[in-house]
Parts: structure tokens; C-alpha cells; sequence
């Protein structure tokens, strides 16, 4: 779906989508499959926000005016002047999400649908729709798109900011999940998920002979992940898993590729600890070999090393999966019932191979405060500052101060 520059139009677009799911409601209820109505559930929920963003301090790439991502600093004004300001919509999100019954004796079906307004990838800097969760569960066995197991959504602070810390595990894949161990305070799950490689060619094309050469990726394998979490009245910790096939091809006619591979694994522990009354201390610390896919912001999964010989002359060129760290630390605080606050600070840095460009991202830092007012029920506004560095593989750097300000009202009806 393409951006218009009518809001209006925008309006109607998305509005069908709306009548049909409230419709749906009836005819799903009435269905002579439901052996118990009581049992199902149909929910409708979301939410209008409005953002004031302006840079004071830096620049970011302007297709990521709306999001504060590290990554997308530029660095001594190659994207112009700094002090650049502007209003959003896109954090506006609608879905629904339920149970219904499958039958007598059987466990319900639950299912979560949801959109918001943030356009990613080609669609960067657009106000368009993107998908977040569509999914379906029944028992142990979960299909679709929804967290990567090897996430820990609990440990995002209350930010405003979209896209939140650099440093934290953060990314929405489809997959096939078994969980086969569930209990009150703990579970145990796998999936098998999407594999999306990130390729750093690197300075290959610098090389006599290779100047036009084709790099693409290679996913043959899915990726595998497992999470186990344990939790209780004091919060929770979590370890996520991943092992992945890093594949790549490669070719100078567009005819005969050369393919390869390199392993990629990651270890992700997250902890939540609730201090004082709804107070909480959010930690997470990730490490990994080719995960930069996985990552909130910043790094590549695949990368070019030169081997040298014994008196330092290059005599091959071989991949590896880049090593990647990501820490966040934050803690939530609430004032009062009407008010609150979010602080913390977090990074991503990956380790460089000796054949990536000298502009190729090195490390992403990631600082944030707010106070947030709740006026009244499903009303929010809110004023933060954050703070973010990048710095280049070479060392050089620029950073990047932001004010935001955001009005937030909230909407649900369940059936």
C-alpha cells in the first residue's frame, strides 16, 4: 500500500478493514462449531498518538526523522543542518485479539491481529500500514508472526520513543512454535523462524577483478530459537536461544554463484525486577555471532575478513559471522497514579572485520528520560529527551540530542 498525501483518503483506506473484523463478530459467534459461547472472547483495541519530534543537537537520515535509532545519525552533516523537527502519526496502532472454543475437551483458539502505522524497509518514512502480529495459537503449537523467541518484550521500557533502546533483542518473525512445558511461573518453548541475513560485502568490489561482483543472500535453513522464563511476584528472568545457517552467494556474471555459509548463535538474558510498588528494574545483556538481524538497531550479520600470511601479505578472503554485544539497562518509575517516569541507557556494538569500509557501523549509544502524565483513564501525555552516538568503524562520530512530545488516547470495546 503506497503513501498518499490525503489524510482523508488514508481514512477510508484503513476503515473497511475495521467494518469487517466488527462484523465478523456475529458470524463467528453464531458458528454451530462453539460448543460453549462463554468461552470466547473478540477484542477490538488500539490507540491515536501524535508526536512532536525536533533534533537539537544532530541529524538523523531523514527517512528515520520518527524513530531515534543510533544507527541513523549522520555523521559530519551528510544528511545538511542540524535542528530539524517533525509530527507523526505513525505510532497509532489498531488490532484485535481473542479466544474461541474448538470444541468440548479441546483448548481454545487464540489469535492476535494487529497494524500499526510505521512504515520499515522500502516503505521508510512513510506513514503506511505494517504488520505486527498475526498469529494464531492452540495448545502448545503457535503459527504465524509474533516475538522472536529470542526476544524478551517485558524488558521495554516505558518510552515514547517508537523504536526504543539500540542494545535489546527486538524483532517480530514469522515462525512455528512448540511449547511444550507451561506453568504459572515458568514455561519452555522452540521455533523454527524466518531466516533474514544482513550482508556487509564489505570491500569486495575493491578488489582487482571484482569490481562488479553480485552479493546476495542465501537462507536455506530456518533459523531455530528456544526461550525458558521463570517468574514470580519479583519479576522474572528469561534466556533466549538462537542458532542460524548465515548464508550468502555470490556471482560476477549473475549466472554461476559461489555460495557459503558461516554459524550463527546467540545467548539473550533478560530480567525484570519489581522494586517498590509498580516500580521496575529492567537489565538485558546479549551476545552472539551473526544476530545483528534480531537486533533493535544496528550491525550486520555477515561480514569479509582478509587472512594474512606470516609477514602480513593478504592471501585470502574469507566470511565471518560478526560478533555482536547489546546491554540495556532501565528503570520505570511511578510517582504517583497520575504520573511516571523511564530512565535508563543502553548500546549495541558489534566487533569489525579488517575488510569492512572505514563508514561501516561500529557501536550505537542509546540514553533516555521522561515524565509522563496520565490526566485521566486512556489519556497520556508525555515529554522526553534522549541522547544518541554513532561511531564508524574508522572511529569517527557524531551524536544527536531530541526532545519529544507526544499526546497519546487509547481505545477498546471486547465481545
Amino acid at each position: 500500500m503506497k503513501q498518499t498525501h490525503n489524510g482523508s483518503r488514508r481514512t477510508m483506506t484503513i476503515a473497511p478493514w475495521v467494518r469487517v473484523m466488527i462484523a465478523c463478530v456475529p458470524a463467528v459467534g453464531a458458528a454451530p462449531a462453539l460448543a460453549d459461547e462463554a468461552n470466547g472472547t473478540f477484542e477490538i483495541y488500539g490507540f491515536a498518538q501524535a508526536d512532536f519530534i525536533m533534533d537539537v543537537g544532530g541529524r538523523l537520515d531523514p527517512a528515520w526523522d520518527d524513530a531515534f535509532r543510533p544507527s541513523k545519525i549522520c555523521i559530519d552533516g551528510a544528511c545538511g543542518s542540524d535542528g530539524q523537527s517533525s509530527i507523526s502519526v505513525k505510532q497509532s496502532r489498531i488490532g484485535v485479539k481473542g479466544a474461541m472454543p474448538t470444541g468440548s475437551g479441546t483448548a481454545p483458539l487464540d489469535f492476535k491481529f494487529e497494524i500499526d502505522m510505521f512504515g520499515v524497509g522500502v516503505d521508510a518514512g512513510q506513514t503506511t500500514v505494517r504488520l505486527r502480529h498475526a498469529y494464531g495459537e492452540w495448545g502448545p503449537i503457535l503459527a504465524g508472526q509474533t516475538n522472536s523467541l529470542f526476544m524478551d518484550g517485558d524488558v521495554f521500557p516505558n518510552t515514547i520513543d517508537y523504536w526504543g533502546p539500540a542494545g535489546m533483542v527486538f524483532y517480530r518473525n514469522v515462525q512455528i512454535r512448540w511449547t511444550p512445558f507451561r506453568s504459572e511461573s515458568s514455561h519452555f518453548a522452540l521455533a523454527i523462524e524466518r531466516p533474514s541475513n544482513d550482508i556487509d560485502p564489505g570491500n569486495l568490489r575493491l578488489i582487482d577483478g571484482l569490481e562488479d561482483l553480485l552479493v546476495q543472500n542465501d537462507e536455506e535453513l530456518p533459523d531455530l530459537t528456544a526461550q525458558y522464563r521463570y517468574g514470580g511476584d519479583w519479576g522474572h528472568v528469561q534466556l533466549g536461544g538462537i542458532l542460524r545457517k548465515v548464508g550468502f552467494e555470490l556471482s560476477l556474471d549473475g549466472t554461476d554463484w559461489v555460495d557459503g555459509s558461516e554459524t550463527g548463535w546467540g545467548l539473550n538474558l533478560g530480567l525484570v525486577f519489581n522494586t517498590i510498588g509498580q516500580d521496575k528494574l529492567l537489565l538485558q545483556a546479549v551476545y552472539g555471532e551473526g544476530i545483528a538481524s534480531y537486533m533493535n538497531d544496528g550491525g550486520m550479520d555477515l561480514a569479509p575478513v582478509v587472512i594474512f600470511d606470516g609477514g602480513g601479505t593478504p592471501i585470502d578472503v574469507e566470511a565471518e559471522a560478526v560478533p555482536l554485544t547489546g546491554v540495556l539497562a532501565y528503570y520505570d518509575h511511578f510517582w504517583n497514579e497520575r504520573w511516571s517516569s523511564s530512565i535508563g541507557y543502553s548500546y549495541t556494538e558489534v566487533d569489525n572485520t579488517n575488510f569492512q569500509d572505514d563508514d561501516t557501523f561500529h557501536k550505537g549509544d542509546y540514553a533516555s528520560g521522561n515524565l509522563l502524565f496520565y490526566p485521566a483513564d486512556n489519556l497520556m501525555f508525555g515529554a522526553e529527551v534522549l541522547w544518541g552516538k554513532r561511531t564508524n568503524n574508522d572511529g569517527s562520530n557524531d551524536d544527536d540530542v531530541r526532545f519529544q512530545f507526544t499526546a497519546k488516547y487509547t481505545f477498546g470495546t471486547k465481545f
